[in-house]
């Protein structure tokens, strides 16, 4: 009997999941390698940094989405290298030969030559970014009450660089968190002493998303707090504080950076084709331009819309490429030609704090309750299992009824692999 052919993939994003669940009980052997043992909702992450959600609420067992899949291999390892010539991905649980390679490495945060970003700001990419950041956020408040003067205020002034959805969403939950609850929990802290300020480069927020929809983020956002600063663009960061292009400095013990990602670093160092943002140039039926064994999907895949721009780095454009990629294998396993990828945009949403979003779905653009409505809807309906979306139902449930938030414990962290590779 001849050996079926085994496909390898590695990471179980958006993109690798869907890919191996487009191959899951079909003729082929399915081998799905990330470092950890769970899928992570990333469009929920910043949620878990706020206080609103615990991380198993947007974390689901890998091994039980494939329970009932009599050909997947669940592997938790961590990739450490690829020998195309003798089809082996390495990793750091020894060598996985393939047949069919799939690449759904993901991104990462991109600090552009940012002087000092890397080192002293919290980027919002993984989950072992998010727990860190919301113990760093709530302990600032506990130094706070022990603390006076400029050292209060750097405590209690939070800077989130970048204004695109996830810089957004974040600045409005914080905005709740910190108005809203730690107020109460702690009544030696002044309103006025509160601080929040989204810095972005450019002169609106959004700018994936109609300008009208920008401005109303902008109004909505400062009606909660936060300030918005456009033009302002981030020269240095240190340990003190913000430095901005036009020399304002912003003393803060807090700073969050949402202002891109870029591919996978380690893609170029493997021999793989990059082009902008450390993304790899693949064919319209993604695999690589000069391997047909290999495909590549989610953040790390460069490919074009008809119109010359690069598709963004989304979870819906991952989620397709992936599902392409697992029925293009089938289709070369049965002898049929590859179908090219055509990204089908369900829209863009962004949530603004309690009862606002933003939306720009079915060619149109919603705001307000509206908008919040239909960003729970869609989200809750993406996430994998049933307990996931009752727990994230309840969550928001109780914080909408209540104005609380159910996760403010300040837990013991504890140095762990880096998820960031799967």
């Amino acid at each position: 009997m001849a050996e079926r052919t085994r496909v390898v993939i590695v990471g179980a994003g958006f993109g690798g999941l869907w890919a191996a669940r487009a191959l899951a009980n079909q003729n082929v052997d399915v081998v799905l390698i990330d470092r950890n043992n769970y899928h992570t909702f990333f469009p929920l992450l910043y949620q878990v940094a706020a206080a609103e959600l615990v991380p198993t609420d947007i974390a689901h067992p890998i091994r039980s989405i494939f329970r009932r899949a009599h050909n997947v291999t669940v592997r938790m390892a961590g990739m450490t290298g690829l020998d195309r010539a003798a089809k082996i991905v390495e990793t750091d649980a020894g060598p996985v030969p393939y047949d069919i390679l799939v690449l759904a490495l993901g991104s990462e945060p991109a600090f552009f030559g940012v002087e000092g970003a890397e080192e002293h700001a919290f980027p919002l990419r993984w989950m072992h970014d998010a727990i860190p950041l919301r113990h760093h956020v709530l302990t600032r408040f506990e130094a706070a009450q022990q603390a006076d003067g400029e050292r209060r205020a750097s405590l209690l002034r939070f800077c989130v660089v970048g204004g695109g959805p996830t810089g957004v969403e974040y600045a409005g939950a914080l905005a709740e968190l910190v108005h809203g609850p730690l107020l109460k929990d702690f009544p030696g802290v002044r309103r006025d002493e509160l601080s929040i300020v989204l810095l972005e480069g450019a002169d609106r927020l959004l700018n994936g998303m109609p300008a009208k929809l920008g401005a109303f983020a902008r109004d909505r956002l400062e009606k909660v707090g936060v300030s918005v600063r456009f033009g302002a663009r981030v020269e240095r960061i240190g340990p003190e504080g913000v430095h901005l292009a036009d020399g304002t400095f912003l003393q803060s013990d807090t700073v969050v950076w949402t202002a891109g990602i870029r591919g996978d670093a380690r893609a170029e160092t493997w021999g793989l084709p990059v082009a902008r943002g450390g993304r790899v140039t693949v064919r319209p039926d993604l695999t690589l331009t000069e391997d047909d064994d290999v495909y590549v999907v989610g953040d790390l895949a460069y490919l074009e819309d008809g119109q010359g721009r690069p598709l963004p780095q989304v979870a819906q454009v991952a989620i397709q490429q992936g599902r392409r990629a697992g029925r293009n294998i089938l289709a070369r396993e049965q002898g049929k030609g590859a179908e090219p990828f055509r990204y089908r945009d369900p829209g863009m949403l962004a949530v603004i704090g309690r009862n606002a979003a933003v939306a720009h779905v079915f060619g149109r653009a919603f705001r307000g309750f509206t908008a919040w409505v239909l960003w729970l809807a869609i989200h809750v309906s993406w996430l994998i299992g049933f307990r996931n979306r009752a727990l994230v139902l309840l969550n928001w449930g109780w914080n909408y009824v209540f104005y609380r938030r159910a996760v403010r414990l300040i837990l013991p962290t504890v140095e762990a692999p880096s998820d960031r590779d799967p």
